[in-house]
């Protein structure tokens, strides 16, 4: 039976549609003093460094080949906050529950209420937590777990499009599954724009799409705090598997149509090849590392000052 409810005007409707269409529900956590600057700078002054991204844009042509990965070195937690409100970068904290319990339980609290509301069994659920300045743009990309954004403070707007071609090419996603592309690697058209669900995401509100769909976010003149939670379910990750699988066998046969179906026997095929080829760990070889050309830097300009570039796998 549910006690203290994370969601604030879920319906039963929400059920039929949650996993199948867009959905844009309310919540509290907006109210909540672990998203305060105190709170977020003391989880940053605790972070280990494979907790984090950060990144920044060109701020003028805002092409998402100008993205870069950076770091943050010699920094207090405050500093760093302080930089991303008058700069131009985003910071995204990965597991925050790791760090601070109080991140971990409510993450349980969403996925205990969501299960029973929605009837859905989920698992291996994770919590990120997404720091940005205002005006930033978190280019067209697809994320491959379940997943939804959470609002707490200022307000972005949200682009979520189909997730099927030309949105979403099928070779394009098996890339991205395989590890062999970035989630940003999607090329995006203006037009796209025309059939698109957008969303002006206020504090307080939450937003959930179907797997896979692409979408692409735009920070209004404030700063930008929110939190992403992602999911699995057995269904989702028959979907993930047979698109591994798909993308091992496009080496072999390039060109090919081949079923994104997660039903019959050539659906479980693919399942087991996936799953056998994920053993032999050959897959890792090919996962793109990140490069990190910049530090975060309050006396620089947009905050952003750049060094000499390493790798970085993650």
């Amino acid at each position: 039976m549910l006690r203290d409810c994370v969601f604030t005007d879920f319906q039963h409707r929400h059920a039929e549609l949650f996993g199948k269409h867009t959905v844009n529900l309310g919540h509290a956590f907006h109210t909540s003093p672990h998203f305060s600057d105190d709170a977020l700078a003391s989880l940053i002054d605790r972070l280990p460094r494979g907790s984090y991204h950060v990144n920044t844009m060109d701020p003028v042509t805002h092409d998402p080949r100008s993205r870069r990965e950076g770091e943050i070195v010699g920094l207090s937690g405050r500093e760093v906050i302080e930089t991303v409100r008058q700069g131009r970068i985003w910071i995204l904290i990965q597991n925050p529950g790791e760090v601070d319990p109080a991140y971990a339980g409510m993450l349980r609290d969403i996925y205990e209420e969501l299960d029973e509301r929605t009837g859905q069994k989920t698992y291996r659920h994770k919590m990120s937590i997404l720091i940005s300045s205002p005006k930033i743009q978190v280019y067209y990309h697809a994320d491959v777990p379940g997943q939804t954004l959470w609002q707490v403070r200022g307000v972005k707007k949200v682009y979520a499009y189909p997730n099927s071609a030309p949105f979403l090419p099928q070779d394009r996603i098996e890339k991205i599954v395989l590890g062999e592309a970035h989630e940003v690697s999607l090329d995006y058209q203006p037009w796209f724009d025309d059939y698109a669900e957008v969303v002006d995401l206020e504090p307080g509100r939450m937003l959930h799409w179907p797997l896979n769909c692409p979408h692409r976010i735009v920070n209004h003149d404030c700063l930008n705090v929110s939190f992403t939670t992602e999911h699995w379910t057995d269904e989702l990750r028959n979907a993930y598997l047979v698109n591994y699988a798909n993308g091992i066998l496009r080496r072999y046969v390039p060109g090919a149509r081949l079923s994104q179906s997660t039903d019959g026997i050539a659906a479980m095929a693919k399942c087991g090849l996936a799953a056998a080829y994920k053993v032999t760990g050959l897959q890792k070889a090919r996962k793109r590392p990140f490069t990190i050309d910049f530090r975060v830097d309050p006396t620089a300009p947009l905050g952003v000052r750049s060094i000499e570039a390493y790798a970085l796998r993650k």
